[in-house]
């Protein structure tokens, strides 16, 4: 669909809605979030399937901090080779990173070189260090130390259209972009492993999981705890009855540690001469480039990032809709601290309103930010509450968590301590980058798939609807449709510039 400058009314979404609705693709997939089913992709047709003999031909596009961090976890995938990367950043050192010299110490590790990085003071990633580190580490592995095997481009777009022989892509991009590569890509029969969350703006992920319908190409998103064990003992332990039918649940999150709560900058700065700004900010509508949008502190800004929920949501929320078979939600309420013109406030309470779902009751889920925390559980006793954390509140007794779901326990500790948990029913995963390389030779779908991602994002993503619209929003999930505020409709997607599609 063509959107070019104009912003999508209702009525646009109502058209594309009658056919997305999760509804009917929850139906044609075949594939529940509750009990972790997967269909075999040669039972789906699609694309020319892998031979599980041969390597799958991939490239990473966005290669900053993250997306150089999951480039290598699967250089080292044994099934995997990349031959191409992408990024608008030529190289910089300005990476933000999750502890002094993280980055710097990974690639050496990877690279059993302890020089590599030796002039460099901060992060250093983008566009030629990623095409470095895939050459030496190949040049290693195949004692070659003139390999050249790995192309580098600014423009995905580009990549897209002269590396004809790539299967599969992997988006490590700010969030604003997802979508636009990752349609691309499937549209060419590409399979896609994608950064969290799935997309930028709720009509975005519909819009993906419809073309992953189409296309019937591999996905993930990477939520890793999709894999997990943690996720699977709390579905068998909640649906054994160990607390009985469970009517709320609060999720708490630190984030952000990244600027909100500020206004657009009125001074301009020159772009870096390493940066293409204008391929940066992709299909949003240009604005004059300034430090205080990238890297990293883009997540603030409604136009590129999706705060603190659309960041870290998709880890917990994917762990919360397997466990209670969730679907679409109806009703979202929010308040927050002061509300700016184009970022996410400093702090936000959102609360998700579920309907009953065959023998489940309705529930809620409770999400804080900012610090923010729910009310401590009097069964914790002198235990206080960790600064992130999830917790689950059954008719007959509750189950406190790390924030996604890992260390499950009953409290108080004396019924953890009684506890005998139920019989192991369900399957274990094989890993999650292994679900989706697979899945790309022809196995069975990988856990996060778009498909099943899709429903946990657009419920996150409808929050952030909520938070902006200032009120109560009831949603109409088989029309697409906030129902009770029509200018809200606006929020569901954002306009893009001249040229750019989905």
């Amino acid at each position: 669909m063509d959107l070019e400058d104009k912003r999508m009314g209702k009525d646009d979404l109502k058209s594309e809605s009658d056919r997305l609705t999760r509804r009917s693709f929850i139906k044609k997939s075949g594939a529940t979030l509750a009990a972790f089913s997967i269909v075999p992709r040669q039972v789906l047709g699609g694309k020319d399937f892998i031979p599980p003999s041969d390597k799958i031909q991939a490239a990473c596009i966005g290669v900053g901090s993250q997306g150089t961090r999951v480039m290598m976890d699967f250089l080292k995938q044994p099934e995997i080779q990349i031959v191409s990367v992408c990024d608008v950043n030529d190289g910089s050192d300005d990476y933000v990173e999750w502890g002094q010299h993280e980055i710097r110490d990974k690639v050496r590790e990877l690279l059993n070189d302890a020089s590599w990085g030796k002039f460099i003071n901060g992060a250093l990633c983008g566009l030629n260090p990623a095409k470095e580190i895939v050459e030496r580490y190949y040049a290693n592995q195949k004692n070659k130390p003139a390999y050249k095997g790995c192309s580098a481009y600014k423009d995905y777009r580009e990549l897209l259209d002269k590396e004809k022989n790539i299967d599969a892509i992997i988006v490590g991009t700010p969030d604003h972009v997802h979508a636009v590569i990752s349609i691309q890509a499937m549209k060419q029969g590409k399979h896609v492993y994608c950064q969290k969350p799935m997309a930028h703006t709720v009509y975005e992920v519909r819009r993906m999981s419809e073309v992953t319908r189409e296309t019937k190409v591999a996905t993930q998103v990477a939520t890793g705890n999709s894999a997990s064990e943690a996720t699977r003992l709390l579905c068998e332990w909640i649906w054994a009855g160990t607390i009985g039918p469970v009517r709320e649940v609060y999720n708490w999150s630190s984030r952000p540690f990244w600027p909100q709560g500020i206004e657009r900058p009125i001074e301009e700065q020159p772009a870096p001469e390493y940066l293409d700004w204008n391929l940066w900010l992709g299909p949003v509508p240009y604005r004059p480039y300034h430090a205080v949008y990238q890297p990293f502190v883009w997540r603030g800004w409604y136009d590129f990032g999706t705060s603190a929920v659309g960041d870290m949501g998709c880890y917990s929320f994917d762990t919360v809709f397997r466990v209670l078979k969730l679907g679409a939600l109806s009703k979202i309420e929010t308040s927050s601290t002061r509300m700016y013109t184009e970022t996410f406030p400093l702090a936000s309470i959102l609360h998700f309103s579920f309907p009953a779902r065959g023998d489940m009751p309705p529930v809620k889920i409770h999400w804080y930010d900012g610090g923010l925390k729910p009310p401590k559980p009097e069964e914790l006793g002198d235990r206080e509450l960790e600064n992130e954390g999830l917790l689950f509140v059954g008719d007959q007794g509750k189950i406190i968590c790390k924030f996604s779901g890992g260390e499950p326990q009953l409290i108080p500790e004396a019924v953890m301590k009684d506890f005998t948990p139920p019989p192991q029913s369900l399957s274990r995963s094989i890993g999650h980058e292994e679900e989706w390389i697979a899945a790309c030779k022809g196995g069975a779908a990988a856990a996060a798939n778009f498909e099943v991602a899709g429903p946990v994002t657009e419920a996150i993503l409808l929050g952030n609807v909520a938070l902006r619209a200032g009120k109560s929003i009831q949603w109409d999930d088989k029309n697409f449709n906030i129902t009770n505020d029509e200018p809200a409709n606006n929020l569901l997607h954002v306009p893009y510039r001249n040229g750019w599609v989905i």
